[in-house]
């Protein structure tokens, strides 16, 4: 049988009486069907709007009378192979899948920090490129893997919905990952020149008003897209079950205001995009005058895959708004050719996402560059001021050239020991080396709620003098450092002794 079948209604053919109709060699109470509301159709169905039977060549319901079916075969069977529009979904899907895995490696490359996160430079701005890629490949391949359904069934149902949702759900994702590339790479410019002079870009200023309220405008008119595409009734995109109904409900829904809307502020949004890329190309690069040296300046500085991905994008947003009016070219058409949706929709959109995968896997991490780059304007400080690097076994063959503090230090650390003990040395040096008087030994204890007798006063007297004595003896016999004796002292008796 053809695909496509005229939905025509047609009489019960005529039975054994007046109450029997016989289908498809199968014998039916008419009086049944009648009450039921069953109808039988020119494409080979009987239904009621409910339910839906096949009753063509192998498949012989039978209806009882109580208007349950026995042996019945759904009109939304897979009957027929697959065609054009389910091979090229399966590829896609496969095509999808696998870009899920590149780029969450590429995620993990360019999102990893190597320095310590900036407020001005958050690193969830180079991570939600990927985030929009993974979103839109699992909705690219979702609805690829739905068009297969779309081949097969016999009457369209709910396969066709959920390609053409998944489709269209791709679009403000699409959108979003060129523009968070496009946003960050002006960020990149910006982040460089703040390393080299943290005050040369002020955040108040007309360049960063611009740039506070470009995010702003960009996502109103993707969430726009968005909520004139997505949420609506898609029930008339079934409807696709005779020429009749695709002309009189499916083609008037696919081809409505709201589509059409939707495609021109996805239109509007790529024009967004392109502005945000003239603002960084504008400062952050040298500055041209003239029509030509702007033009070679966009040449010259201009990335290429940004460049290259406005190129595609452009063609699958004309893609969209073509398809919100010429019917024969959407998606949503069951019998479209599959060059149309693949070529322009999904091949496009894979296109994109290959450019990023892989000059993702060529590009360095950012932190990476950044320090390199301070690497390298030491090394021109120090050329400048005419220093150069010692390699680490220098100090320790030239210790002529070291000051006092780092001689000692190196003899501590050849010691042994390490900071802690170092800190343990000073600390006993400069605290521990003033001697300490024991007070209770040289000086009786004296109660001073009570007066002292002139027997106590003079005990005490002689405690002192016998405590002096004693540290006198100590000093003059001992030395306090080493404990040799020392000499007794020299005795003058007259000039001539000197």
């Amino acid at each position: 049988m053809g695909l496509v079948n005229l939905r025509e209604l047609l009489q019960f053919p005529p039975g054994d009486n007046t109450t029997d109709t016989l289908i498809n060699g199968v014998h039916f109470n008419q009086t049944a069907l009648d009450y039921w509301n069953y109808t039988l159709y020119s494409n080979n169905t009987i239904s009621n709007n409910s339910k839906c039977y096949l009753i063509f060549d192998q498949y012989q319901p039978l209806m009882l009378s109580n208007g349950s079916w026995i042996n019945g075969t759904s009109c939304y069977l897979p009957y027929y192979r697959i065609k054009g529009r389910g091979t090229a979904g399966i590829v896609f899907a496969s095509l999808f899948a696998a870009s899920i895995m590149f780029t969450l490696i590429n995620l993990r490359k360019h999102g990893r920090l190597y320095l310590r996160e900036d407020k001005r430079f958050r690193v969830i701005g180079r991570r939600w490129q990927w985030y929009w890629m993974c979103f839109v490949a699992a909705c690219g391949m979702i609805s690829c893997i739905t068009g297969i359904d779309v081949d097969r069934v016999y009457l369209q149902e709910i396969a066709i919905v959920l390609q053409s949702f998944f489709f269209s759900l791709m679009m403000p994702g699409t959108l979003a990952m060129v523009w968070e590339c496009v946003r960050h790479w002006g960020s990149w410019q910006e982040r460089q020149i703040c390393d080299r002079d943290p005050y040369l870009l002020p955040q108040d200023d007309r360049r960063g008003r611009a740039e506070f309220y470009m995010p702003l405008v960009f996502y109103l008119f993707a969430w726009m897209n968005f909520f004139m595409t997505i949420p609506r009734s898609w029930t008339n995109i079934e409807l696709q079950r005779s020429p009749e109904q695709q002309d009189s409900l499916a083609e008037p829904s696919a081809t409505d205001n709201r589509f059409k809307a939707g495609a021109c502020l996805a239109a509007v949004a790529w024009l967004v995009i392109c502005y945000s890329l003239s603002h960084s190309l504008y400062w952050y690069k040298p500055r041209s005058t003239g029509l030509w040296g702007r033009f070679n300046a966009f040449c010259h500085y201009c990335p290429t895959k940004i460049f290259l991905v406005l190129v595609v994008l452009a063609i699958r947003v004309a893609y969209g708004v073509a398809a919100a009016w010429e019917w024969d070219i959407s998606i949503m058409k069951y019998d479209v050719q599959p060059a149309w949706p693949y070529g322009l929709g999904y091949g496009t959109t894979m296109l994109i996402i290959i450019i990023f995968e892989i000059y993702g896997m060529v590009d360095p991490n950012e932190d990476l560059v950044l320090i390199e780059q301070r690497r390298e304007r030491g090394r021109a400080i120090d050329a400048e001021l005419g220093l150069s690097k010692k390699p680490s076994w220098w100090s320790k063959m030239n210790d002529q050239w070291q000051t006092p503090e780092q001689r000692l230090k190196n003899m501590t650390t050849e010691v042994g020991g390490g900071a802690a003990t170092g800190r343990n040395i000073t600390a006993s040096v400069e605290m521990g080396s003033m001697p300490v008087r024991d007070r209770s030994r040289s000086r009786p204890p004296e109660d001073p709620f009570r007066d002292q007798s002139p027997e106590d006063n003079k005990r005490t007297a002689v405690a002192r003098a016998d405590s002096v004595d004693s540290q006198g003896s100590a000093l003059t016999g001992r030395s306090g450092i080493t404990g040799s004796t020392l000499a007794e002292p020299v005795k003058i008796r007259s000039m001539l002794d000197i």
